[in-house]
């Protein structure tokens, strides 16, 4: 005979899965990590989805704790196999501010509101990740002077940024508009601030 007790938890947990593993949080994870998965296809540099996949995550995720967990996880991943650098800090904390900006998505998302995220998250991007190229790489003297010549270095590679980050955050907003209409069951779950 099964304890009472048992059934119950059982009956909880299934409740708990049935919530946090849904259709709205298993498309939002495959669009995040189709995107990831760009970063192995040969591509410009700096034209990378890694921007907008936080921005995204921070949109849509219902739970915030995923905002963050799912995209750092998907970027972590293609990091392992891609390498790393001496300015992953700045990379990563960039990523983990725009997961911020994409919260400020969350009750509204326009065309213009996604677009402008994008540009903030990549002027952000080219300034902190350029600052940390300073500091870190000794081909940078580290005077005002070698400050201004790493964003000077930079600037070329600020268009794929820029670029990359409209295009990709059109495909993922665009893809989940797309998804929620083709099935309704994925606009059930509200967004929890």
């Amino acid at each position: 005979m099964i304890d009472s007790n048992i059934i119950v938890l059982i009956i909880n947990i299934r409740a708990v899965m049935k919530d946090k593993l849904n259709l709205r949080f298993s498309t939002i994870a495959g669009l995040i990590l189709i995107a990831a998965i760009s970063r192995f296809i040969p591509h410009p540099p700096n034209f990378t989805p890694l921007l907008a996949i936080a921005i995204f995550g921070g949109a849509t995720f219902s739970d915030k704790r995923y905002a963050f967990i799912v995209p750092i996880a998907a970027m972590l991943l293609s990091d392992l196999f891609l390498s790393f650098h001496g300015t992953m800090i700045a990379v990563y904390l960039c990523f983990i501010a725009s997961v911020f900006i994409g919260f400020a998505l969350r009750r509204k998302k326009s065309a213009m509101g996604i677009a402008a995220a994008s540009l903030l998250a990549s002027v952000l991007f080219f300034v902190v990740t350029n600052f940390s190229a300073w500091l870190v790489y000794p081909m940078y003297p580290k005077t005002f002077a070698g400050l201004m010549l790493s964003y000077e270095m930079a600037i070329p590679f600020f268009s794929n940024t820029v670029l990359s980050g409209l295009i990709y955050s059109t495909v993922l907003f665009g893809g989940f508009a797309l998804a929620e209409n083709l099935n309704p069951k994925i606009k059930l779950q509200k967004i929890r601030a």
